[in-house]
């Protein structure tokens, strides 16, 4: 995923500040042009995570709910409010602990 996420940001012009992992869950943080939506650019990074990790990894799809690599929801914050960018950069690299870390070790597509 951290390849994928490389060419994307090569394609679109956007610097991944920080990928984290929680559980199940992947913390991004993502620099962007003002041309670009927020929700724009977690529609462009979505479609293009799934379509190529299904690609490399063809037995994933038989293995999640419904086929989907993504949820149809996400969370979208952007820095203001006193809030700076290595606090944000912090939180999403210093995510899970040490059993949740373990137990997904097995997702190999997460080399993060």
């Amino acid at each position: 995923m951290k390849n994928v996420c490389f060419e994307i940001s090569e394609r679109y012009c956007f610097e991944f500040d920080a990928i984290g992992r929680d559980g199940d869950n992947v913390h991004l943080f993502v620099g962007a042009e003002p041309k670009y939506s927020p929700s724009k650019i977690m529609q462009i990074i979505k479609s293009i995570t799934a379509r190529q990790i299904f690609k490399q990894y063809p037995e994933i799809k038989k293995q999640l709910w419904g086929g989907e690599l993504w949820s149809d929801g996400g969370y979208i914050g952007t820095i203001g409010d006193g809030k700076t960018s290595d606090v944000i950069k912090n939180y999403v690299e210093n995510q899970g602990n040490k059993e949740e870390e373990e137990a997904y070790q097995q997702m190999k597509i997460l080399d993060f």
